[in-house]
């Protein structure tokens, strides 16, 4: 239970994912919300798979290794900042969804581009690595395999809340499509926070 509760707060609490997941919510609707939400998740079992093996440790070991990692996911933040700007003056659409209007995105593009996401992330290798130790006792015969149901477990809720998110921005996109500024200035607020996580993680 305290494993459950901890790792829903850490699920909940907004971040790369989170956004990305809104972002596709609010601007094409259910299908790409749900999407985003599976890709962002699938990006997590890398990450986990990582941890659970040690990986995770030789990355931070091996500065080259992690710091290749780091600026290529600064630079595929920023990539995802300057395409949500890019699409700041895109014509909307004032009622509907992408299913509705036949303009749907290919499913790959969405869930290989949230996989990214996570994938490139070497924070969220470092959070198993630290996360799950804490959970195992060090005299577990099987921790390997403790900490491997954990990640698992984590990762179930992640597409859980993800979800959630991603349809509950859908939900709110029939009341702020019809708001030509305000998907403007909503889509500016997403690209610099995009952009603002890419300079964080940077510097980390």
């Amino acid at each position: 239970m305290e494993f459950l509760l901890t790792a829903l707060v850490v699920v909940v609490t907004p971040g790369t994912g989170v956004l990305c997941t809104l972002a596709a919510g609010l601007s094409h609707g259910r299908r790409a919300g749900l999407l985003t939400a599976l890709g962002c998740t699938l990006g997590t079992l890398p990450q986990a798979l990582a941890a659970v093996t040690g990986l995770a440790a030789l990355l931070h070991a091996g500065s080259v290794a992690f710091q290749v990692l780091k600026y290529l996911g600064v630079g595929y933040l920023l990539w995802m900042a300057w395409s949500t700007l890019r699409e700041a003056s895109a014509p909307t659409v004032p009622e509907g969804d992408d299913e509705a209007r036949g303009a749907q995105r290919p499913a790959s593009r969405i869930i290989v581009s949230a996989v990214l996401l996570n994938v490139l992330n070497p924070k969220l290798t470092l959070f198993f690595m630290a996360f799950l130790p804490q959970f195992v006792r060090e005299d577990d015969p099987h921790a390997l395999w403790r900490m491997a149901e954990l990640s698992a477990v984590f990762v179930l809720l992640t597409m859980v809340v993800f979800a959630g998110y991603g349809l509950a921005a859908a939900t709110m996109r029939a009341h702020v499509v019809a708001r030509p500024r305000v998907v403007r200035w909503m889509r500016r607020v997403f690209a610099g926070t995009f952009a603002a996580l890419g300079a964080r993680l940077a510097f980390f």
